[in-house]
């Protein structure tokens, strides 16, 4: 089946989540690093722990206790949160220097407190996209484009997703569906690129956009993963990957995440046919070395 995969100019989201470690300076830090990386779009999580995790969930330990931040797994959660208006400020600062602020949310009321924002998009992560309720909150009070990525998503889930953006016909003008792995970090092996081909088959006519949200070490898969025609590359972004925290690991430093920019600016440019059989730069080639009769 031939994709019509109208190659445009890729756009790279830096995720920082919560490599921040629940330091507001931090998190504009690496905000300016995104920037001079050549990234244009940032985005950070937004939970309330309380809403998410039950009570036995928040008041386990964390499973890996040193890149705990608390010593429960509620407390560590916390920790790591940004309130309301410091999520505000940080989308001012990325407006005052021409940065696209955005954010994961979680449960419905980071839902509600995010809308508020008027975001150019939200993002549903692979954990929470079987929440019919936030969705919800995302589909008919919300009117910015809903990315959602599909890691640990069966097939079937992800019909019944699109289907709910379909009922008010809203998924073909507004939901982005990231291809996605989840793990940290992914194996090559487990990344299965080939899944964007299965996006298109099933949902190019149905969906605002496809995507690939990438979990792996390095960034040659993520320039795969654009030729196959993913619109949107979304990787983790620290200063750090030995800092504490379980995302660092699987993260672009600062010169990984500008060597992908500029590699996936190389490759958008090269994505085309020759615009005449013979170039004016293979002309002065030809007159020197081709072979004449």
């Amino acid at each position: 089946m031939a994709f019509n995969f109208n190659y445009k100019e890729p756009k790279v989201i830096a995720e920082i989540g919560c490599n921040h470690m629940g330091e507001f300076e931090i998190a504009k830090e690496l905000i300016d690093l995104a920037k001079q990386s050549g990234a244009k779009y940032i985005k950070f999580q937004k939970r309330n722990n309380k809403e998410l995790l039950t009570e036995e969930q928040y008041n386990t330990p964390h499973p890996i206790p040193e890149n705990s931040y608390g010593k429960t797994y509620g407390d560590h959660r916390e920790f790591l949160e940004f309130d309301v208006e410091q999520h505000r400020v940080l989308k001012e600062y990325c407006d005052s220097i021409d940065m696209v602020y955005s954010t994961s949310v979680w449960d419905v009321t980071s839902a509600k407190e995010m809308i508020s924002f008027n975001p150019e998009f939200l993002k549903v992560p692979s954990a929470c996209n079987n929440n019919f309720d936030m969705l919800k909150v995302l589909r008919d009070d919300f009117v910015g484009q809903v990315q959602l990525s599909i890691g640990m998503t069966s097939k079937e889930e992800v019909e019944e997703i699109v289907r709910f953006f379909e009922e008010t016909n809203q998924a073909e003008s507004r939901l982005l569906i990231y291809s996605c792995t989840s793990g940290y970090p992914v194996p090559f092996g487990d990344v299965s690129l080939l899944e964007i081909n299965w996006l298109y088959e099933n949902y190019q006519s149905r969906v605002n956009e496809i995507g690939f949200s990438g979990h792996h070490l390095g960034t040659a898969v993520d320039i795969a993963a654009y030729t196959l025609g993913s619109r949107w590359i979304e990787r983790h972004f620290t200063k750090n990957v030995k800092w504490k925290g379980t995302d660092h690991g699987a993260s672009l430093m600062p010169e990984g995440l500008k060597r992908l920019v500029d590699d996936l600016n190389a490759v958008y440019q090269s994505l085309q046919y020759k615009s005449k059989e013979i170039l004016p730069i293979e002309q002065v080639q030809r007159d020197k070395l081709k072979n004449r009769k």
